[in-house]
């Protein structure tokens, strides 16, 4: 096929696409504990079908130990051709608030050229970026191709990295796509070369045996929520930077955005300042962040006049790519400990940690993708971080260390991934596939072969 061609068959798939994204949306594949399972087993079946519908002659679920099923495909390389291992995920964040939604989370809606819905961006974009890119090629795919499309990252990542690496032959591929990032805005070509790691706890302080009367008994029994509430914001000095010894200010080589784009992006309000030092770019990639990402005290309107017992908090690191989630959240776990006040009971349980990521952007691979990406976009990509975590990247990098892995996609800053209102730009997604098509083709060229 030549270029040509290869933008023509995209092009002509996206209403397909399309309503295919729909559907697979539609479905609430939320693989958090206590959300119901029948709808994640529903999206792998879609998942499944989906990948048969393309001319992939071995699709099949693969069980994960301790997980829902990952959906692996796979075509043979055409003889002297490289394998190329296609990566996305079919799970989605939890909708949250119905009522902070201007649509409803689980019926995509289409507004002005893009689709509205929980997963469609995060990352059900990136499972129809593979399958229109495959498409185009009806059935004849110019190079090998592996595809691995992963069923509890948002939650539990770690376990298809156990999978991995237990299962090496199954995955090993010339060239990796990991199609769960985006560009910095919709039209920006941009291939993501940094992640952070992530590491994440919760963290519980008692005591007392029971609540108590605050009138009877406030301003001398220990307030649970208190203590927490004051171990919690010393992380932080009033500038926003971080205090835990060892977590320093890491530097990103890279152009980040402007402090305009970036509050826009953000939402941040008229007259609120931003957090920390040095430059976005540095904060947001290179640097540690602490969140407290959930808490459970009692509400404002179930508040009763009581002393409250125990209160408990969801805490969560990012980690610049060279640093070791374990060592961090070590730090962190042993700087609270040492700021808790008034001998409080401090435990901490529900552990993960996922390594970040840096990429060799000078290969074969890079290449073919950088002249695919600037046909499809009208100019060439730079390069970015990501503030946020795929855990199973360390791990192909670790296996494959020959392989050259290669991060982008449809969730451009604007998709509120993982937030209300999340979205996918269509125009975006078309020329998302258009680029992974083309890289495809551009890796079985002389050119990219070193012939």
């Amino acid at each position: 096929m030549t270029p040509e061609q290869i933008e023509s068959a995209v092009a002509a798939a996206m209403p397909q696409a399309v309503e295919e994204l729909r559907r697979l949306a539609a479905i609430p594949s939320v693989a958090f504990p206590g959300h119901p399972e029948e709808p994640v087993f529903a999206a792998a079946a879609m998942t499944e079908e989906l990948l048969r519908s393309v001319g992939l002659p071995r699709v099949q679920q693969v069980q994960v130990e301790g997980s829902f099923p990952a959906v692996f495909a796979e075509a043979p390389a055409p003889p002297g051709m490289p394998t190329v291992l296609l990566y996305a995920h079919y799970d989605v964040q939890p909708a949250g608030d119905p009522a902070a939604w201007r649509t409803p989370p689980f019926e995509p809606t289409l507004i002005d050229g893009k689709l509205y819905g929980r997963g469609c961006a995060d990352d059900k974009s990136g499972i129809l970026s593979h399958i229109t890119a495959l498409r185009a090629f009806q059935g004849r795919f110019p190079v090998g191709i592996k595809v691995i499309i992963e069923g509890q990252e948002e939650y539990a990542g770690e376990r298809l990295e156990a999978f991995v690496e237990r299962n090496p032959e199954l995955l090993r591929a010339d060239a990796i796509v990991v199609a769960d990032t985006g560009n910095p805005r919709v039209g920006d070509p941009a291939v993501t070369t940094s992640l952070r790691g992530m590491a994440a706890f919760t963290i519980e302080v008692r005591t007392l045996r029971e609540p108590v009367h605050s009138g009877s008994f406030g301003g001398a029994a220990p307030d649970a929520l208190a203590a927490l509430m004051r171990m919690l914001t010393s992380l932080h000095d009033d500038n926003g930077d971080i205090r835990v010894p060892g977590l320093p200010r890491g530097t990103f080589l890279g152009q980040g955005p402007s402090e305009e784009e970036f509050r826009k992006t953000a939402g941040v309000l008229d007259g609120v300042s931003l957090v920390g030092s040095g430059s976005l770019a540095d904060r947001l990639w290179a640097s540690y962040a602490i969140t407290v990402t959930g808490l459970d005290v009692p509400t404002v309107s179930g508040a009763v006049n009581a002393v409250q017992p125990v209160a408990r908090a969801r805490v969560t690191v990012r980690v610049p790519p060279a640093g070791d989630p374990k060592v961090t959240v070590n730090a962190v776990v042993e700087f609270l400990r040492k700021v808790a006040p008034w001998g409080v009971q401090v435990s901490f349980a529900d552990l993960t940690v996922g390594s970040g990521f840096q990429a060799d952007s000078g290969g074969k691979a890079r290449a073919a993708l950088n002249r695919a990406m600037e046909r499809a976009f009208g100019r060439p990509p730079r390069d970015v971080g990501a503030g946020g975590s795929i855990p199973l990247v360390n791990t192909l990098l670790k296996q494959f260390p020959a392989a050259e892995i290669l991060l982008f996609g449809a969730e451009d800053e604007d998709a509120a991934i993982h937030a209300p209102n999340e979205r996918v730009d269509l125009e975006e997604l078309r020329r998302v596939a258009t680029t992974e098509a083309l890289f495809l083709h551009e890796l079985s060229l002389p050119s990219a072969l070193g012939v």
